[in-house]
């Protein structure tokens, strides 16, 4: 990649040539316009789609209070378009799925053809046991094939499925159940993690105990036999084997697309909110099926022949919107893989990357921190030459994280498109565009097409009018306009809506993260608004000071978190992973205070330094600050079995629990 910027990284002329967007004026056009006619650039993009009734109208709303509908009247189906729609274009004997389970040997391939006849058959099962179109339908599966083929046959019949993480609780699944009325459940006898069998299947039964409880009644329980031999009980009269229904004769093959309005719910995502009621994100069905099909056509560059990894579980929005719903609108081939990235070894996100030929990968900063801690062999010994394009999301990536990545698995020619992005927002709302614009290590880069963000300043009362950050100047990141992807409401609570994401700052979309716009109108991302520690009167956000600490050689990962002070109100607890070069000691505390002091300020000098084996992520590999939090604020024995069902390992938190510095 040319590079004629210090802080730049130029896309390389070959790249640029066969890029879908070659040129920053070409984007600057396409994104006034989204802004200005959305009803031009929006229906001219829709045309790609099939329509069992044209729409008469592309937008109608309030942005400022998140009023709005997209493709009025129209008519359609995602599953149609995802499946029907990629044959009919000849698309029918190509790969749609490379599933790798946590077994080598469990390998498989389905063309568009075999993927429809799959979905088709699982609907027909579902249509026979009553489910109907408006139905809620729970899904506590883990990444397994059967996992996008249930929701792609949910929304084949016009069932609203709700993907709920494999990692959580029973008492976390029945919780969403409730909320969104769910009578019916798709789950599996077990699967694999890491070596071990789960038995997802145990949580499922003392979950609808607990709905039962409440007055919910689980009417039936659809289990997919992933686990040979895995005696867990079934109850009569309320399990199907999934297996055993698909063989019955009266099971067809084909399957009619049910008609949708255009507005008709797809699916509600609940967000796990560290503290308080999950939130269901509720998205329809034209709207987020445009914007998907959108952000992977353009900000990943896609060509016929890629091959796309996306390593998010489907349990969060990414797994929906870039491991299902936009690959396979836009008639990809994507990979889904069951398992964690260190198992058998460390190299296995590289293995298959080098196995299946993959074009394109999508994963988090934090997977690529861990796995720059391991020895450089298990990248080395796998060929990644078919990679193109690299992707992040998550969270912010660190320049030393971004520049590792680019070098060791990109080769120095992969661009990288550092994603910004919600649950509530249904796909990517900021990034880079890789043929079309310099990369800044650590900047988000660019708004995409129908969004329009903006920097405020924090407002102190609500008689304050809305008042822009200057270039530079830290603010809150809001939105001032609204994209087809946008959810509609949060499910069974419009006033929570409004008064989550429309109050803080009126007239626009608060997105809870904090941000600066540079010289170049790139945008930086500082973490939630929420991380902000208020150090003697000085609010300091937790995110630019773990930036600092990562630029250390010896740190791998860094999570800072504030603690109560008895003079400064509050001050910084931070955890280090260090390299396996470096001895978390008093020497290497005193290197990284002396950095924090030289980089920000004495202000920002972490008051506590826990050097631990390892942080406690959830299965996407996300660090849970909340557990963090608690264990620094000294209140560790408040961990409860819900924080801890989360975690991929959550015996760690008894170990930082107990070499915690007083």
């Amino acid at each position: 990649m040319a590079t004629e910027r210090k802080d730049m990284y130029l896309p390389e002329r070959e790249f640029v040539e066969q890029a879908n967007i070659q040129s920053r004026a070409e984007y600057e056009r396409m994104w006034k316009q989204s802004i200005e006619d959305p009803e031009t650039f929006w229906g001219y993009i829709a045309k790609d789609f099939h329509w069992f009734k044209p729409w008469v109208k592309v937008y109608r709303g309030e942005p400022e209070i998140g009023d709005n509908e997209w493709f009025i009247g129209g008519k359609t189906n995602i599953s149609y378009n995802c499946l029907d729609a990629q044959i009919e274009k000849g698309r029918g004997d190509k790969v749609a799925l490379l599933f790798q389970g946590e077994p080598e040997a469990d390998c498989k391939r389905f063309t568009y053809k075999e993927l429809l006849k799959h979905v088709c058959r699982f609907a027909n099962v579902l249509k026979k046991n009553g489910v109907k179109k408006g139905d809620r339908i729970a899904l506590y599966l883990p990444m397994i094939w059967q996992l996008p083929v249930v929701m792609l046959a949910c929304a084949r019949i016009g069932a609203v499925h709700t993907v709920v993480f494999g990692g959580f609780s029973a008492e976390a699944l029945a919780d969403r159940m409730l909320a969104c009325g769910a009578k019916k459940l798709v789950t599996t006898n077990g699967y694999w993690r890491g070596g071990k069998k789960i038995n997802a299947k145990a949580n499922v039964d003392r979950a609808c105990m607990l709905c039962a409880s409440a007055g919910l009644t689980i009417d039936d329980v659809f289990v997919v036999d992933r686990m040979v031999d895995f005696d867990v009980p079934y109850i009569v009269y309320r399990d199907t084997s999934l297996s055993k229904e698909l063989m019955l004769e009266e099971i067809s093959d084909f399957c009619p697309a049910e008609k949708m309005d255009a507005e008709d719910p797809l699916f509600i995502m609940y967000t796990s909110g560290s503290t308080g009621k999950p939130k269901g994100t509720l998205h329809t069905t034209a709207g987020y099926m445009v914007y998907t099909y959108t952000t992977f056509k353009y900000i990943f560059d896609y060509k016929e022949e890629d091959v796309f990894f996306c390593t998010a579980d489907i349990g969060w929005i990414t797994g929906h919107s870039y491991i299902v719903y936009g690959p396979l609108l836009n008639g990809a081939t994507t990979v889904l893989y069951e398992s964690v990235p260190t198992y058998p070894e460390p190299d296995r996100f590289w293995h298959i990357i080098d196995k299946f030929k993959v074009t394109t990968f999508y994963t988090a900063p934090t997977v690529i921190r861990s796995l720059m801690n391991r020895d450089i062999k298990w990248v080395e010994k796998h060929d990644l030459s078919s990679l193109r394009l690299l992707g992040s999301v998550g969270e912010p990536i660190n320049p030393e994280a971004w520049q590792w990545y680019y070098h060791y698995v990109g080769h120095d020619h992969c661009p990288i498109v550092d994603t910004w992005w919600q649950t509530e927002a249904g796909g990517i709302l900021i990034s880079a565009i890789p043929g079309a614009m310099g990369l800044k290590p650590g900047s988000a880069a660019l708004p995409f097409f129908g969004v329009k963000p903006v920097i405020l300043r924090a407002r102190n009362s609500g008689d304050e009018p809305a008042e822009e950050a200057e270039v530079n100047e830290k603010g809150e990141l809001c939105l001032a306009s609204n994209w087809p992807g946008i959810m509609r409401t949060l499910y069974g609570e419009p006033e929570r809506h409004i008064s989550g994401y429309y109050t803080q700052q009126p007239g626009y979309f608060f997105s809870g993260d904090g941000a600066y716009k540079d010289e170049d109108g790139y945008f930086w991302i500082t973490g939630r608004i929420d991380d902000i520690v208020n150090i003697s009167g000085h609010r300091l956000g937790t995110a630019e000071v773990e930036k600092v600490l990562c630029s250390h050689p010896g740190v791998v990962e860094a999570a800072v978190v504030g603690y109560p002070h008895p003079v400064k109100g509050e001050d910084l607890y931070v955890y280090v992973v260090t390299s396996a070069e470096w001895e978390g000691n008093d020497a290497l505390r005193d290197e990284l205070k002396n950095l924090v002091r030289q980089e920000i300020g004495p202000i920002a000098i972490p008051g506590k330094i826990q050097f631990v084996q390892e942080m406690p992520k959830n299965r996407s590999g996300k660090i849970v600050r909340r557990i963090l939090r608690k264990i620094a604020s000294g209140v560790g024995n408040e961990i409860d079995a819900s924080m801890l069902n989360i975690l991929a390992e959550p015996g760690i938190v008894k170990i930082i629990d107990k070499e915690r510095i007083v």
